[in-house]
This record gives structure tokens, C-alpha cells and sequence, in this order.
């Protein structure tokens, strides 16, 4: 059965990122001009051309987004379950070679995170770990989402690749969506930065959301660490990627994160430059190429930009996040995956959306485990 590796493979990278280059002022007007748009038009719109043409995309990007979502922006938390890596990963605080202490959350851990959050309103949970098929498998997954399960109408999990059977039997169990991110779609820059554990099987990884769309998850979420490699080629690939699943897995929904490469301990280099304009263009581009899409937006971002860039197209966006096990009440000081640069309160961050114009969701579906 085909997979998105099969027209991925169809591909090269060196041709796709000069044919987004060669892209002219004409290519954006044309982009700007349609009311639906195809891979070509998003090409043209993440262009160096389409860079004098960003207050219209932002315009016309709030338009669409206030058109499709309203005047709504939702809330989730993430929370940190295990820094526990089996991975080699250059980039990330918790890879397997950092010295650091190792920390897997207990039944009473995971319940004293979860009041705390739920104490701030949050109805949407993102449960996230490093890579550790032993430690935290499949059984700790499911117990942690049967455990929280009647507190939350929406978990979502961030955490190793599994099996379409593994995602099945956490569907049961009250998973409603995964995320999972390529980090760069390049192979070669893929095993630079992967060179042990499982995660340096970049096809595997690459099949994930084949996996999840068979096992009919309810929301995939796709993206790619901007920075490892150009960042314009990469955003092309997952929108391509994010295409094909639309179309194959016509019955699940699908959301788009955007995370730039984040200083950790030790750590890594971006390797193309991301602008704060490079990424709100990308932003942008994204929902002029699909209306529906889901846009979230993390705390690695600074508080000034988040303020701006939450009129223009996202629609989901976290507050007071902790990316270590256990960091909003059990072990505040263990060490994060990656720095966060928006550390304002809940309430303050829910204030300014208030401030904006925005109209605050915590909860928007009602699950069966209530």
C-alpha cells in the first residue's frame, strides 16, 4: 500500500528549493489573487518575492481565519510526563548523551500536574515525553490517558513513533490526537542530526501519520524544526505531506505547528536563520493555502511576537507551559527540553487575547470518559 515515502520520493530537495526561489512578484499577485490555492501558489507566497507582499497576507490571512474560527482562540497545556531518551538528538535537552538527571512521573505526580492545570482552567492537555520505548511505552501511555482521562476533553500525546495496532488500542482508551513532526524532511540532514536510537529511521518516522490516519485518529499534527535545515523547503514538504494526508485521511483533522530551533544545554546552531517575518509569513502561507487547518502556536516564542500573531491566523496557543517532568508543581527546577521565552501567567496571557478582541476557549467538544 502507498504512503506518503512514495511521493515524497518523487522529489528533490535542491530542485524544490530552487524552484521556490525562482518564484516572481507575478507568482505572489497570481497567489494573492485566487480564492483557493494549490502547492504552486504556496510556494510563490513563502517565496523572497512574496516578502513586500506580508501586510497583505497578514490581512488577508485574519480575514480568512476570523471568516472560518470566529473571534475564538483555543487553549491547551502541555505537560511533561518523562525526559527519559533512548535517542541521540542534536538539538534537544533531553538527547540520550546529555548528563542529566532522568525523571518518569508516577500516578500521584501526574495527578498533582494535572489539578494544577486544571486549577488554571485548562481543558486541553498535551502529554509529551522523550523517546523511551521501556520506560515509557505503550502500557505507562495508556495508563497516564486513563488516568486523567475523565478531567480532559481533548488528549493529545507528543511522543515516540508507534504502531498503527499501539495508536488503536490508545484511541480506545480516550487518545483524541497525536502530534508528530518530521523536523526536516532533507534525509541527509535528518541523519546528521539522528545518528542513533530509533528516531534516526527517518522512513519510519516518515509513515507515522500513514500509521495514524489507518488507525483513525481523530487530529494529526504535522511540522518541522525550522532551523536544521532552509526552513522554505522544509514548510514546503509538510504542506505537501499535510496534502496527501488531507486527502487520504479525508475524515481526520489536522493541525500545524511551527517551532523554530530553541537554545537547550549545549545547544545547536541554527543552520538557516528563521526571521520573526520569515515565520509570520509562513504562518500566512499556511492558512491562505487551506482555511481549515488548525494553526498552533507554543511558548518558545517571545512574548512580543506571540501578542502580534495571534490575530493573524493561528488558533490554538499554549500559556505558562513547563517543558520538564513534573515542572509546574512536583520538581520545578529539573532540567527543560528547551528554553521558554513566553513565561507570563495563564491569567496574564489570557487577559491580552481578552484585550485583543479574542474570545478565550478551554473546552470545545465533550468527551465519552465524563
Amino acid at each position: 500500500m502507498s504512503s506518503f515515502k512514495t511521493i515524497l520520493n518523487t522529489y528533490n530537495w535542491d530542485d524544490t528549493l530552487q524552484s521556490i526561489y525562482s518564484k516572481t512578484e507575478n507568482d505572489v499577485l497570481q497567489a494573492l489573487g485566487k480564492s483557493v490555492r494549490d502547492l504552486e501558489d504556496f510556494k510563490a507566497l513563502i517565496s523572497p518575492a512574496a516578502a513586500p507582499y506580508l501586510e497583505d497576507m497578514a490581512q488577508l490571512s485574519q480575514q480568512i481565519t476570523k471568516k472560518r474560527f470566529g473571534n475564538t482562540i483555543q487553549m491547551y497545556a502541555p505537560m511533561y510526563l518523562s525526559n527519559e531518551c533512548q535517542n541521540i538528538c542534536t538539538y534537544c535537552g533531553f538527547s540520550m548523551t546529555n548528563k542529566i538527571p532522568r525523571r518518569t512521573l508516577t500516578d500521584a505526580e501526574i495527578l498533582k500536574e494535572t489539578a494544577f492545570l486544571k486549577s488554571k482552567g485548562y481543558d486541553h492537555i498535551l502529554l509529551v515525553t522523550g523517546e523511551a520505548n521501556r520506560t515509557v511505552g505503550v502500557e505507562y501511555l495508556k495508563n497516564a490517558i486513563q488516568l486523567i482521562r475523565s478531567q480532559f476533553s481533548n488528549i493529545t500525546i507528543e511522543v515516540q513513533p508507534l504502531d498503527q495496532e499501539e495508536y488503536e488500542l490508545l484511541i480506545e482508551n480516550g487518545l483524541y490526537a497525536v502530534l508528530v513532526y518530521q523536523e526536516t524532511y532533507h534525509r541527509d540532514e535528518y541523519k546528521k542530526h539522528h545518528p542513533k536510537g530509533k528516531k534516526s529511521n527517518f522512513d519510519y518516522r516518515l509513515d507515522t501519520p500513514d500509521r495514524l490516519g489507518k488507525a483513525g485518529i481523530h487530529k494529526i499534527g504535522l511540522g518541522s524544526l525550522y532551523g536544521l535545515e532552509d526552513w522554505r523547503a522544509d514548510s514546503f514538504f509538510t504542506a505537501l505531506h499535510f496534502k496527501y494526508l488531507q486527502k487520504t485521511y479525508w475524515k481526520t483533522k489536522y493541525s500545524m505547528s511551527f517551532p523554530r530551533l530553541r537554545p537547550f544545554s549545549g545547544g545547536l546552531e541554527p543552520k538557516v536563520e528563521m526571521t520573526d517575518s520569515n515565520l509570520v509569513q509562513l504562518i500566512c502561507a499556511f492558512r491562505l493555502l487551506d482555511e481549515d487547518l488548525e494553526l498552533s502556536m507554543s511558548t518558545r516564542e517571545s512574548e512580543l511576537f506571540r501578542n502580534h500573531i495571534v490575530n493573524l491566523g493561528i488558533t490554538s496557543i499554549s500559556a505558562e507551559s513547563k517543558t520538564n517532568p513534573g515542572g509546574y508543581v512536583v520538581e520545578k527546577q529539573s532540567l527543560e527540553q528547551f528554553e521558554i521565552s513566553d513565561e507570563r501567567s495563564t491569567e496574564s496571557f489570557t487577559e491580552m487575547l481578552k484585550s485583543k478582541g479574542l474570545e478565550v476557549v478551554w473546552k470545545d467538544w465533550e468527551n465519552n470518559w465524563q
